[in-house]
């Protein structure tokens, strides 16, 4: 390095080797340089604005913004560390202050079209779509190659729902910049929504192959893999992902977990990632309203999924159930409105529905703040599409994770998670953030008034053999894995005559499943695949189906209790995690505790002797159907009375100023006009 005169290093070559360094990657190198330089002169704004810049490369978002401000008090009409300090913001969650500081650095230089780009993103951020699309086309207008700019107008468009124009800008990003990761990830995205699977998960391979060490975008790969059955490479891929889970290198979607063989420590860890992106300032968290006594509690219920989707089948029953007299009870609705008749009726069931889809995350949070919620019940939990952010800001004192998301949220502002002592046992507490709620039978509510058609169509209508065993198994293609396909097709080579009766996704995914199938000496004739129907028409197929087949790692959910309701056993085997023991929880709620195995050698046998063995067969049936009108897991009421004694005792305990403590519902302590009161129905 060069020197002055008198033998000590100038100070403006010192800061000339830092911007060097810096551009060649070398951070930490030159962050020294650059520290050196400040030392020399603290208000050197050139050097205080790149060491801004190089500590959010580092993710040292506080530093960067003080060292933003220091810029600005040293030059106060600097745009560019207006748009520096906007970006950290950005990253600390003050979504208004950065819109500010974006705004204030286009007033100084009206042509900044970094800043156009990253107001953009902030709009994005704050649910303003409109005003987000606007910024970023005048970001692509003043510059024509600038991938960042269409990557996020693709972005705002996909949030309008435009996706097609969505899948434009996606692909405009990727012609001027072809090395581009983020734009891959987002493509595969945009395709996945428009059906197109197959084109999906070549641009989820790209993307993970451009950032070989991005374990998060490996598991995205994997989840659409698993979508289409495509199986290749899927034992060394599953442990590539459990291995970045200890690496801590999974900032994304928790939802992608669930699906493969991790432990539930595995899967408390990713969720706590996850929860510290959602992260709040402490200035942003709403206060919260002293506990009322003497009124109704106030319950609110928010979830992505108030239309034709199974958390509604599942859950419309219980709203309707609630005690008026001592619940009052709200919908926040933060999804599509598809129109259809689940959507009309769960809106109704409601004492107020509130549409909150189009508000942002901290509009909607103000919004349920100021109706003074008591208990928050959040329905969605890290499923894809979820709104989590929104009890980020506390907009209630007690906060709930129950019913659509399967696990544990890893987050501080979720107080209880509600389940039952076979889902999750009391030992588990320390692989769940939240505190546990045991119910006394089934975590699990159902809806009691679910159609089943009167009409059962015909074997050969459904495509099915007139005579022969029907193994059936109608879950999401996602959770059938290599391991369990193997044991359905030995048992199809084992029953003579015998079919898998499969849901028919999409043609890739049924073409892979046929290949699997003939890799393992399979006739494809011997897999039939039903076509979607009414929920009611297709309750009323299960009647031609003789057993159910779980899965695993990722149970049957809504699945199982269909097929229950419809009268179909179900065989399933529990695992170690929430996911991978919903059916277990549902069996033994109707009396099928043998229908539990829990290693694969007793899951094949069990299915083997109930496929040979007519007689033992036909009494679990007989059982079920005498059960299932008696039994708590479809009495809406009965669920509905259980939850309301578990969040009395949650208000209770916030009123007595006790913290969250994990609790056991009794059956004793649900009211007596619960208690199976129901008469049979046909």
């Amino acid at each position: 390095m060069t020197s002055d005169p008198d033998g000590e290093t100038a100070p403006g070559l010192v800061f000339q080797r830092a911007i060097m360094l810096h551009e060649q990657g070398r951070l930490n190198s030159a962050e020294h340089l650059y520290r050196a330089t400040l030392q020399a002169d603290p208000a050197d704004v050139d050097a205080l604005h790149n060491l801004a810049i190089l500590c959010i490369q580092q993710n040292k978002y506080d530093d960067a913004a003080k060292l933003a401000r220091e810029a600005l008090r040293a030059k106060p009409e600097l745009a560019l560390a207006y748009h520096t300090l906007g970006v950290a913001l950005i990253s600390l969650g003050q979504l208004e202050e950065a819109e500010f500081c974006c705004r204030t650095a286009l007033r100084i230089s009206p042509e900044y079209v970094e800043a156009y780009n990253t107001l953009g993103v902030t709009l994005i951020a704050l649910g303003r779509f409109q005003e987000a699309e606007r910024c970023c086309r005048e970001a692509v207008r003043l510059k024509a190659d600038y991938p960042e700019a269409y990557n996020n107008l693709g972005n705002v468009l996909r949030y309008l729902g435009r996706v097609k124009e969505a899948e434009i800008c996606f692909r405009e990003a990727l012609r001027v910049k072809p090395q581009n990761p983020v734009a891959y990830n987002n493509l595969g995205d945009i395709l996945i929504r428009q059906g197109r699977l197959e084109e999906a998960s070549v641009a989820f391979a790209r993307a993970a192959s451009l950032r070989p060490d991005d374990v998060d975008a490996l598991a995205t790969w994997f989840q659409v893999k698993q979508r289409i059955c495509d199986w290749s490479d899927y034992g060394e891929t599953e442990v590539k992902i459990l291995q970045g889970v200890r690496r801590q290198l999974l900032p994304g979607m928790a939802f992608n977990l669930l699906g493969i063989a991790s432990k539930p420590d595995q899967q408390l860890s990713y969720a706590r990632q996850v929860a510290a992106k959602l992260a709040v300032p402490r200035s942003s968290v709403l206060s919260s309203l002293p506990p009322t006594r003497g009124a109704r509690v106030r319950l609110g219920y928010l979830s992505c999924d108030f239309r034709d989707l199974p958390t509604s089948y599942l859950a419309v029953g219980l709203i309707e159930h609630h005690d008026r007299r001592r619940f009052e009870v709200i919908g926040y609705s933060a999804g599509v409105d598809d129109g259809g008749p689940m959507r009309r009726r769960i809106a109704s069931v409601f004492d107020r529905f509130i549409d909150i889809s189009n508000v942002p995350d901290l509009e909607a949070a103000r919004l349920i703040h100021s109706d003074a919620i008591d208990v928050l019940i959040d329905l969605n939990g890290y499923k894809p599409e979820n709104r989590a952010k929104i009890l980020a800001y506390r907009p209630a004192p007690i906060q709930v994770n129950y019913l659509g998301y399967p696990g544990t949220m890893g987050a501080d502002f979720i107080d209880y998670i509600i389940v039952d002592r076979f889902i999750v046992p009391t030992d588990q507490q320390p692989f769940f953030s939240e505190r546990l709620v045991h119910l006394p039978h089934c975590y699990q509510c159902n809806d009691d008034k679910r159609d089943i058609a009167a009409a059962t169509p015909s074997r050969a209508e459904c495509g099915l053999p007139e005579h022969g065993f029907v193994f059936c198994c109608f879950n999401d293609s996602y959770k059938i894995g290599p391991q369990f396909f193997d044991i359905w097709m030995r048992l199809l080579l084992a029953v003579p005559g015998s079919v898998m009766w499969l849901l028919e996704r999409d043609a890739i995914t049924k073409a892979n499943l046929v290949r699997e199938a003939g890799a393992r000496g399979t006739p494809p004739e011997r897999l039939v695949f039903a076509q979607r129907l009414p929920l009611s028409e297709h309750l009323a197929r299960h009647r031609l189906a003789d057993l159910f087949l779980d899965t695993l790692p990722y149970n049957a959910h809504t699945t199982a209790s269909d097929a229950l309701w419809a009268g179909l056993p179900v065989l399933t085997c529990a695992g170690s995690t929430f996911a991978s023991r919903v059916a277990g929880s549902l069996l033994k709620a109707v009396g099928l505790d043998e229908l539990i195995t829990t290693s694969l050698q007793e899951y094949e046998g069990v299915a083997l002797r109930l496929a040979r063995d007519a007689g033992l067969l036909g009494r679990l049936r007989a059982r079920l159907a005498e059960n299932r009108l008696n039994s708590p897991l479809f009495d809406s009421e009965h669920s509905a009375r259980a939850l309301e004694a578990a969040y009395q005792r949650m208000c209770e305990n916030r009123r007595a100023g006790l913290p969250p403590t994990a609790f056991s519902i009794l059956a004793s302590e649900i009211s007596d006009d619960a208690r199976h009161s129901r008469k049979s129905q046909e």
